[in-house]
């Protein structure tokens, strides 16, 4: 389904209301089509055995989501210096299929990916030993450019469809990112922390809906710690009671925080 009837379509079921949207999910899910890794016949995005075979869970650290050894809580960099968020959950690696996957949502309009992305990150939630009270949901905010450029934020979309599910609300606009930022694929671990510092800041008129509240940052893909740190230390400033990260996708390197 092309991108922008999605999203057409997703407007019109919101307004309907959410009874109508689980409808469309369950309608959409039981329509056969090719599992997007495999290419098999399949009534899900990515087929059971997919799931099975690329999607397995894998011991992180409770606070930043990065692979740790089995019986690990705490990688040496979380342990060394914590960042500003309490606990990360991270649904799969930041490799194949789903870096793919990932790309086509954000360049592609693959906005019909979104269900599949959604219930691997529920999934990831429920298997942790002591999930994080989640809170208030709130997205990574796009710069106006970029948002202007691709029509929508996958971290909201990823938040909109996560909060029903959990029975929490979720927010676009409580965090705002006053300023942009440059690509920070080829930064350095400093370089990216100078890229995102004071890049975001809380809605000073509504700094009242945070205080006290704990609150989870929804993003698509952690490839450092420099976004989500500077998320959730605007959020702390802003007197958060706590900060977790929910991301659909972790890099692998356990030593990568910048």
């Amino acid at each position: 389904m092309h991108g922008a009837k999605y999203i057409e379509e997703v407007k019109l079921i919101d307004s309907l209301g959410h009874g109508l949207r689980l409808a469309f999910d369950q309608i959409a899910q039981a329509i056969p089509s090719q599992c997007e890794v495999c290419r098999g016949w399949d009534r899900q995005t990515v087929c059971s055995a997919c799931i099975n075979r690329f999607a397995l869970a894998r011991p992180r650290c409770i606070q930043c989501a990065a692979l740790v050894p089995g019986g690990v809580m705490r990688c040496g960099a979380c342990v060394l210096r914590p960042p500003h968020f309490d606990t990360a959950c991270a649904a799969v690696d930041y490799a194949f299929p789903w870096n793919s996957m990932l790309i086509r949502l954000k360049f592609h309009e693959g906005l019909e990916l979104l269900p599949c992305l959604v219930q691997r990150m529920l999934a990831a939630h429920t298997a942790q030993s002591q999930p994080a009270e989640l809170g208030l949901l709130v997205p990574v905010p796009l710069s106006k450019q970029r948002l202007h450029e691709r029509g929508f934020n996958q971290a909201w979309e990823l938040a909109r469809g996560l909060a029903p599910a959990v029975g929490c609300r979720t927010q676009s606009k409580l965090v705002l990112r006053v300023r942009d930022t440059p690509h920070q694929l080829n930064l350095s671990k400093s370089e990216r922390e100078r890229a995102v510092k004071d890049a975001f800041a809380v809605d000073p008129h509504r700094r009242a809906e945070i205080a006290g509240q704990a609150i989870t940052v929804v993003d698509d893909v952690m490839t450092t710690l420099a976004t989500a740190n500077e998320v959730a230390r605007a959020l702390k400033v802003a007197g958060a009671k706590s900060v977790h990260l929910w991301c659909f996708a972790r890099t692998a390197d356990a030593h990568t925080m910048s």
